[in-house]
């Protein structure tokens, strides 16, 4: 426990370095599979993996978490767990070749069978996978974790490069979807080395099972808040308007998804370290939502105010219709950087049935806001997603942190400084773009609009709101090197 502090950093760069990789690996796939492929490529698979990214949930049965949030696990509970993920996947592998037909009637689309018989597969591969996953987690291996993570999905994104070019159209994206989850399953056996025994009774994996349950019920009701936007606008409006919202959607995700990946997994691993310490979990949780807010605000500053540009230089010009929805979208960056954490803290520390009730209550406000936004498009879909997430922010982070160690004032100042910093940071951007917009190629206004918004942005918060020493000492953290006035220790 000593060390705890410098390896959740250390696994935290990792992390991080690690998705910076993986956000360039998306923007590069984006960038390529956008400009060989249409809309309605992409419509067609988004209308079977929006359907079957529901039993995805249930691949894990929420024991991967189960298993990292335990103080100690034993070989038996491992692989009971082991084989009940694979009994879940076979399920779902199941279920998913029963679903096709009913796909196919209802959007109307006879391509849909076979997209969706291919897809099964991947439950299986993904379920086979979970607990050595897991077991690299529980060890803050995030090193190794984010090695396998990037060469699947190159394995992945090469495959599909390589697929659209020859004309497999559609086939292209659904090796992308299916690829990296085999290679990374592959990947964990071979690295962790560890080989499941047989399944026993009396382990003590119930509370485990209950745990795994209640989070799995969770991620279900927020997936199909956030989803349901697909499906009604991929019925109601067909197959060219969901790939324009579906690519927006994805690309104003990808900030949302990289720190998610980057700092939720190393977070929560140590959370559920310190649930015993309440002052260590309090400290380790303040530094790391104030990092999280640090990064998101600016990141939907910048797209909301050079949405045009974002679209036309990373999707290409037949996507300039998306630009609309991506701008109405890209409020819910700073949103979920504001409530992801949250849940980390929610789980870390065994307040899963209060996670719950708040999936129980996002999941009919912002299906009410698809529903109000829907006979005007995709534009209206988007407004009434990022509207229902705005009015809901701040109610929920003040049950989140009800009853914790976290107090409102300490959100409060948490957020204080990146959100002056941000406005700041915002005006002055603002009049970057108005005085770039002749400026040509769009390359390079965007780069040159990057950079304002970052040198404004650090000033403010690096300087004028005093945070260089925060970051000086996250780094010193990093290097373990010992802060300023502490001791240097030798041996």
């Amino acid at each position: 426990m000593e060390d705890l502090k410098g390896r959740t950093v250390r696994a935290g760069f990792a992390q991080i370095a690690a998705q910076v990789a993986s956000l360039l690996l998306r923007i590069a796939s984006i960038f390529i599979l956008s400009r060989l492929l249409d809309p309605r490529d992409f419509g067609l698979v988004a209308m079977v993996t929006t359907v079957t990214g529901i039993y995805a949930l249930f691949t894990t049965a929420g024991l991967s978490a189960a298993t990292i949030q335990q103080v100690s696990v034993s070989e038996q509970q491992l692989s009971t767990l082991f084989w009940v993920n694979i009994a879940v996947g076979a399920t779902l592998a199941a279920l998913c070749i029963a679903t096709a037909p009913v796909l196919v009637e209802f959007y109307r689309e006879d391509r849909l069978f076979w997209i969706t018989i291919a897809l099964a597969a991947g439950f299986l591969f993904n379920a086979a996978g979970v607990q050595h996953s897991a077991i690299l987690e529980r060890q803050l291996r995030y090193f190794t974790l984010s090695s396998i993570s990037l060469l699947a999905q190159t394995a992945g994104m090469g495959l599909a490069i390589v697929m659209a070019i020859t004309g497999f159209q559609y086939w292209a994206l659904v090796a992308s979807a299916f690829t990296p989850t085999a290679v990374s399953t592959v990947c964990l056996w071979i690295v962790t080395r560890w080989i499941p025994g047989l399944p026993e009774r009396q382990t003590g994996v119930k509370r485990m099972l209950r745990f795994g349950g209640t989070l799995t019920l969770n991620q279900l009701l927020v997936y199909l808040a956030y989803n349901c936007d697909k499906v009604l606008l991929g019925r109601l409006w067909g197959a060219d308007v969901l790939g324009l919202y579906g690519r927006a959607y994805q690309l104003v995700g990808i900030p949302t998804a990289s720190i998610t990946d980057a700092v939720g997994a190393v977070a929560f691993a140590a959370l559920s370290r310190l649930q015993q310490e309440p002052e260590r979990l309090r400290s380790y949780f303040l530094k790391g939502y104030s990092l999280v807010i640090s990064v998101t605000l600016p990141t939907t500053i910048f797209s909301a105010i050079w949405a045009d540009d974002i679209v036309l230089v990373v999707l290409g010009p037949k996507w300039v219709d998306a630009a609309p929805i991506f701008r109405l979208l890209s409020p819910t960056i700073l949103i979920f950087g504001v409530i992801n954490p949250l849940a980390w803290l929610m789980i870390s520390t065994g307040l899963q049935g209060r996670s719950l009730k708040t999936a129980l209550v996002i999941a009919p406000l912002v299906i009410t806001g698809y529903v109000l936004g829907l006979p005007y498009g995709a534009t209206g879909v988007a407004f009434g997603f990022s509207a229902a997430m705005t009015l809901w922010v701040v109610p929920h982070a003040l049950w989140c942190i009800h009853g914790t160690v976290i107090s409102p004032r300490d959100l409060a100042i948490a957020v204080s400084r990146p959100l002056v910093s941000g406005i700041v940071a915002a005006a002055v951007t603002f009049a970057a773009h108005m005085a770039l917009s002749e400026l040509h190629p769009p390359i390079l206004r965007l780069a040159l609009g990057g950079i304002v918004m970052l040198v404004s942005y650090a000033v403010m918060l690096l300087l004028v709101m005093g945070q260089w020493r925060s970051y000086w000492d996250l780094l010193n953290d990093l290097l373990g090197r010992p802060r300023s006035g502490e001791p240097v220790v030798r041996s």
